[in-house]
């Protein structure tokens, strides 16, 4: 697979989702090596002074006030990271890890961390062969950068830790060695520039976006098929409506569900004579809600792309200055405000989708659908327990969804005194996706079985070809059935990209 050349600086949602979906190989454009390794040369001659500089001849956190002597510097890096090693808990499913070494590449790129060259060739390299740091998940509160993981990340590069090669967990080194690599011992201020940053958060919160976006494209899609199911009325989508208001979201949405509904028999067959005043607001609201939380989306990926290019270590050096600074870049509250941005729309988005499935299996209000979508009511329970199982994962996901930036607790001996923990608000992202994706998977078989009965009338042709995908794998509900197996099946189509695929009608796209 060749790699993606990326520039520091530049690089877009769009590259960033390649690496998330497709696990691409990275390289940096040349053109950043000068600044580099004019930083690097900065660090080498302060270590070479006499003059305390942090993270370069002193100690760190708490004990940066001791003076360490030039011999132990490299000591001081190494043992920096086997201390920082404590990390707990699952390990970070591999296009994450592979998600951070790119986003790590990206700030030392910026010519702002002091590290040398071979550091950048050796995570290339490491991307390219496909070795893999092992990275427990939890330990991080979001601030003084992503400590343990990022430590975890470099034991690697430096021999020490596991990673996994060829479908192995190895010892770093022996994995590096088998791929024809060489771990690399830290020089001064480099271990410090591993760690420090938010690269771990941001590569969960940039999974969550993406799988996030996905999913709130599937809600468009599916939503179109509950409306028919129900015989809901267009009305509300006429595009005038939506101007008047000017939220780009909900303009987008309201479009893309008329293209999908376009040229549905079910639809024609109720404009007139239908008794029915108004929908309910889960169908009537749809791109109100569901626009919302694409514009949500698209608010938090501002602020999530400006921190993929970033430099978040400290100190930085200020080349242009002839200066090594201490800041704070490596606290993560732009990334947790994202997170929990991010978890309000896959919160809601679930939410109305749960409505509209808890409307479909209720005949008072389902317009003739038979109870719980079943052709024998009372023999039958059809999808009565599947519409429970649902207002339980929205429950779930409200829990979720619950701020996690508003929390902070003081660290390291007081020195980090307020943290971001945006590190748990990007993880959770990854459950709370999980959960609307299999939300939407009953939709969608709810959705199905209304259209169905609704024949010989049929639904639009991109839905039509939705009906036939979901039908490859989950055949229509009669008589009843171990269902947990069709839930799955739906689930895996949602989260697949499937379902979208299939309609075959153009979508808001993330980066619009």
């Amino acid at each position: 697979m060749s790699p993606l050349v990326l520039l520091p600086g530049t690089v877009t949602l769009d590259h960033l989702a390649e690496i998330f979906w497709n696990e691409t190989p990275v390289v940096l454009d040349r053109d950043c090596r000068p600044q580099v390794d004019h930083a690097a040369a900065r660090i080498a001659a302060a270590a070479a002074g006499d003059a305390a500089v942090y993270g370069v001849n002193t100690g760190f956190g708490k004990l940066a006030s001791m003076k360490i002597a030039p011999k132990d510097t490299a000591a001081l890096q190494r043992n920096l990271i086997l201390s920082h090693c404590c990390g707990v808990g699952e390990p970070v499913p591999r296009n994450l890890v592979r998600l951070m070494m790119s986003l790590k590449l990206l700030s030392f790129g910026r010519g702002a961390s002091g590290v040398r060259w071979v550091f950048v060739e050796l995570l290339e390299n490491m991307l390219a062969r496909g070795v893999t740091p092992v990275i427990p998940a939890q330990g991080s509160v979001g601030a003084s950068g992503d400590l343990a993981p990022l430590a975890h990340m470099t034991a690697v590069v430096i021999g020490e830790g596991e990673a996994e090669y060829c479908g192995e967990i190895l010892p770093g080194a022996e994995a590096l060695i088998r791929a024809g690599l060489a771990p690399i011992p830290l020089g001064p201020k480099e271990g410090l520039a591993f760690i420090n940053g938010t690269q771990f958060s941001t590569a969960f919160v940039l999974a969550g976006l993406f799988k996030a976006w996905r999913a709130a494209q599937n809600a468009l899609v599916i939503s179109a098929m509950s409306t028919d199911a129900i015989m809901g009325s267009t009305a509300p989508l006429r595009p005038e409506i939506h101007s008047l208001r000017g939220q780009p979201g909900q303009i987008e949405a309201a479009a893309a569900m008329r293209a999908i509904l376009d040229g549905s028999e079910i639809r024609e067959s109720h404009r007139e004579g239908d008794t029915r005043v108004q929908d309910p607001y889960c169908i009537r609201c749809q791109p109100q809600v569901t626009g919302a939380a694409l514009d949500v989306l698209r608010q938090a990926s501002v602020t999530l792309e400006i921190e993929a290019n970033a430099a978040t270590d400290n100190p930085l050096v200020l080349t242009e200055d002839d200066l090594i600074v201490s800041g704070g870049n490596f606290h993560a509250e732009p990334v947790g405000f994202a997170a929990d941005m991010i978890a309000l729309a896959i919160s809601e988005i679930g939410a109305i989708a749960q409505r509209r499935i808890a409307l479909m299996v209720d005949p008072t209000l389902s317009h003739d659908l038979p109870p719980f979508l079943t052709p024998e009511p009372g023999l039958n329970s059809g999808l009565m327990i599947a519409e429970v199982t649902t207002a339980a994962l929205m429950s779930e996901n409200k829990h979720l969804a619950t701020p996690c930036v508003t929390d902070s607790t003081p660290t390291s001996a007081n020195q980090e005194d307020h943290v971001s923990m945006a590190a748990h608000g990007a993880r959770r992202l990854g459950q709370m996706v999980t959960n609307l994706n299999r939300i939407l998977g009953v939709e969608l078989l709810c959705a199905a079985q209304g259209v169905e009965f609704r024949a010989p009338l049929t639904t639009s042709a991109p839905l039509q070809k939705v009906l036939a995908r979901l039908r490859s794998e989950v055949a229509t509900l009669g008589d009843d059935r171990y269902l947990a197996p069709d839930l799955e099946a739906a689930a895996r189509l949602v989260a697949s990209g499937a379902v979208i695929h299939s309609c075959g009608r153009a979508l808001p796209e993330l980066g619009a």
